[in-house]
């Protein structure tokens, strides 16, 4: 397949894990002339430009950062796109190619269409299944993408040639790429991404304000860790993609209520053979998974 053209200009809005990793693969492959980073947080601001994650910063959006540039990449959490795309509106060149790495389709697009209509060609939602529970420009590296799947959700509006540009630079950056709905993303990540965290800090939350939740945690070992590692993920950012997948999580929680009252029924009834069989069933399902990755 054809390399991409290297855009001579990327902007950077929310200098992280993802946006600094997307970028610092770019570099490393000679896909991106400069990259100026827009973030809130000064300091953040700083480990970038000395990781050379980015190459000029900026605490606000503006003409000067934005103005010119080939690609823009918002990596804000999703409850800002609307206003990130406010702000973008009046500043973007009729040829600049705008995409977002957010866990949520439907709002991204929605925002889109909303708030950049006039642009709507050059806009490509995007969403890179990779990640970690760091965040900040310390947590990006090199690498993050590689054999990760991509998943872009068409509009129906795009222009081929802003298609074709963010689908090649993520090609390169390791990603592997697949197109679905937007409907769907939201309603297939609810259930394997979205779900997993809300019940991480539920059950996090569970312990810790247990009359004995000192004791408890004193105790835990490694299968504690496991099952809790993504509730150490950025309250601010999960907040928000829960609450832009609202409609879809609601309809898995009540499922997973009912998956818990039959396991207390089982527990109650005292019934082993039925609870082996439920525990093997599922064991099973991940043991199928996990050998296809």
């Amino acid at each position: 397949m054809e390399s991409p053209t290297a855009p001579q200009h990327i902007t950077l809005i929310g200098v992280g894990l993802i946006g600094g990793s997307f970028v610092l693969d770019l570099k490393h492959k000679g896909l991106a002339g400069g990259v100026t980073g827009i973030d809130l947080n000064r300091s953040n601001l700083e480990r970038a430009l000395e990781r050379k994650v980015i190459d000029r910063a900026f605490e606000c959006i503006c003409a000067e950062a934005v103005g010119g540039a080939d690609l823009v990449v918002i990596a804000t959490p999703v409850a800002t796109l609307p206003a990130v795309c406010v702000q973008l509106a009046p500043l973007l060149d009729h040829r600049t190619v705008v995409t977002d790495v957010g866990s949520t389709k439907q709002s991204a697009i929605n925002a889109f269409r909303q708030y950049l209509p006039q642009h709507l060609p050059r806009c490509i939602a995007a969403h890179p299944i990779a990640g970690s529970d760091r965040s900040g420009a310390l947590a990006a590296q090199f690498g993050l993408f590689q054999n990760k799947k991509l998943i872009i959700c068409p509009h129906g509006k795009e222009d081929s040639d802003g298609l074709y540009l963010v689908e090649s630079l993520w090609r390169s950056a390791g990603a592997q790429i697949s197109r679905m709905s937007a409907h769907e993303h939201d309603a297939v990540f609810a259930a394997v991404s979205h779900l997993p965290h809300l019940l991480a800090y539920a059950y996090v939350h569970q312990i810790a304000t247990h009359p004995d939740g000192e004791v408890y945690f004193d105790f835990a070992a490694s299968g504690f860790r496991d099952f809790t590692r993504i509730a150490s993920s950025h309250p601010a950012v999960w907040a928000d993609i829960c609450m832009a997948n609202k409609h879809s999580l609601t309809a898995l929680v009540d499922g997973q209520q009912q998956q818990l009252a039959v396991l207390k029924a089982m527990l109650e009834a005292g019934d082993a053979a039925a609870l082996y069989r439920y525990f093997e069933k599922a064991r099973q399902a991940r043991d199928d998974w996990s050998a296809s990755q």
